[in-house]
């Protein structure tokens, strides 16, 4: 799952304009607080299977090269093959500090979930339609990407705005 919310310049939540009803009857708009299914891409099966090797040859997805980028050109088209947003917006976000982290303690439920979460503070982005998202091993044109998502409905952000992305990648060992 990828969950993406947009932060006011005070940290809260913001909410999307309420439509007509909701301003008739003044029912605030929806958070701005989106869930999405993402996908492991084809690179990021070869990524995990090279992880588990005594000598990896591939840079894992870590707390010093994890980085998220975001865009504007989802298609649906080849989506298990993207190796990049189609439409990039701005620049590459690093994780976050703490990332990746797994979701629960091991031997807990959740202890297969492992999160990565980069936030784009007010000023890095200005961007309306945001609409795709993917997980990378470096901010480099030979980075590798590890998952992709689409990002629906479309994420409007300005300059005043923070947009925080928190990947979840389940190992599910089939």
């Amino acid at each position: 799952m990828v969950t993406v919310r947009v932060l006011d310049k005070d940290g809260n939540i913001k909410r999307r304009a309420p439509g007509w009803f909701g301003r008739l009857f003044r029912v605030p708009g929806r958070p701005m607080l989106y869930h999405h299914h993402n996908i492991v891409t084809r690179e990021g099966d070869a990524l995990i299977a090279d992880a588990l090797l005594v000598s990896p040859t591939k840079t894992k997805v870590s707390s010093s090269a994890g980085f998220i980028q975001v865009g504007t050109g989802w298609t649906g088209n080849s989506v298990k093959t993207n190796v990049r947003c189609n439409t990039p917006t701005g620049s590459m976000k690093a994780l976050d500090s703490g990332y990746p982290a797994l979701k629960a303690a091991w031997g807990n439920t959740g202890d297969t979930t492992i999160t990565y979460r980069a936030s784009f503070a007010a000023g890095a982005l200005n961007a309306n339609g945001i609409n795709e998202a993917c997980l990378l091993n470096g901010n480099a044109t030979a980075s590798n990407c590890l998952a992709y998502a689409q990002i629906t409905p479309v994420v409007n952000v300005t300059i005043s705005d923070t947009l925080q992305v928190l990947w979840e990648i389940t190992i599910l060992g089939q």
